[in-house]
């Protein structure tokens, strides 16, 4: 009985794509190189003036003025938050500043997404000189006098409606969210619409929970500038003690430690306050720090929203 052949597989020829595949195998470990290289050095960029600020900071007030501080404090001291925190008004203008802040982002959300709304829907025939309307005073602005005399002629002068009247609409976050909400398929109107939705259950129960990266990108921005305002709190509300802001307050604790110790820090390197030394730059640092920590636990919670609601927001339509 003849065994049976078993035919050997041909050898295989190197294949001309090889050495492509090769090439680009190592083209990509260049790339990623280079780039993981490039974006490690621009986040230390960014985050070491953080670091820098935190460790000036911590580190002892006449220390700080010898410069040479790194991210790490030299003479680590508590005494520049122990000045800030022994304010008097510190803890009811953070409450006046957290205040201010939600109510500001709510009517700001609320009256920018329904005119946003209504200027995105095609069967809205003034929503092209509407928003023309509204992008001229993004390049034209009256000034702060005939600001601070409209809000004098509407008596707000000292009352809390002088911190978030004037902001109800934001003519960048009106476009931003008119933009977003242009991008959502008009067969889901339609179908809202032929259910017997009105023009508000449409708005408030379909718009607007399909605009919530966007609304969270517009609500930060809005946060972020709310927070950090000062100029407001020292032009319409300087009246009432009640109605000062954490900003506010810090400005004017700086202005005075600067202000006081002016000829005892040109003699001694530190000023008096609040009947503790401490030094401008060091009191500088820790307002910066004390001021800015809020909205950095704020910020991680609107992140999986910021780059797909920013971006959509402002390429789309």
């Amino acid at each position: 009985m003849s065994g049976t052949t078993v035919a050997k597989p041909l050898p295989r020829r190197a294949s001309r794509g090889g050495s492509r595949r090769r090439k680009r195998t190592v083209e990509q470990i260049i790339f990623t190189t280079l780039n993981t290289t490039f974006l490690l050095a621009l986040a230390a960029l960014m985050i070491y003036p953080l670091l820098n600020t935190l460790a000036i900071s911590l580190n002892d007030g006449n220390d700080a003025v010898r410069g040479g501080i790194g991210i790490w404090p030299r003479v680590f001291s508590l005494q520049n938050y122990n000045v800030v925190f022994n304010m008097t008004t510190i803890y009811q203008a953070f409450v006046m500043s957290v205040l201010k802040t939600v109510v500001v982002v709510a009517t700001n959300l609320l009256f920018t997404s329904m005119l946003a709304y209504a200027l995105s829907r095609k069967e809205f025939i003034f929503r092209r000189s509407i928003t023309l309307i509204f992008v001229l005073t993004m390049y034209f602005d009256a000034g702060l006098i005939p600001n601070y005399l409209l809000i004098r002629d509407l008596g707000m002068l000292n009352s809390f409606q002088a911190y978030w009247v004037p902001t109800i609409i934001s003519a960048f976050n009106l476009i931003v969210l008119r933009t977003y909400m242009k991008s959502i398929p008009d067969e889901i109107i339609e179908s809202a619409r032929t259910d017997g939705a009105g023009e508000f259950r449409m708005w408030w129960q379909i718009v607007m929970p399909l605009c919530k990266p966007a609304l969270a990108v517009v609500g930060l921005f809005v946060a972020v500038a709310s927070w950090n305002s000062w100029l407001d709190t020292l032009l319409y509300n300087s009246g009432d003690q009640a109605l000062s802001t954490l900003q506010y307050e810090l400005q004017k604790l700086l202005a005075s430690s600067m202000n006081a110790g002016m000829n005892s820090v040109a003699a001694t390197g530190s000023a008096q306050s609040g009947g503790q030394v401490t030094t401008p730059i060091a009191l500088r640092s820790t307002i910066t720090v004390v001021a800015a920590v809020p909205i950095l636990f704020v910020y991680p919670f609107l992140q999986k929203h910021f780059v797909s609601g920013l971006v959509i927001g402002s390429v789309k339509g």
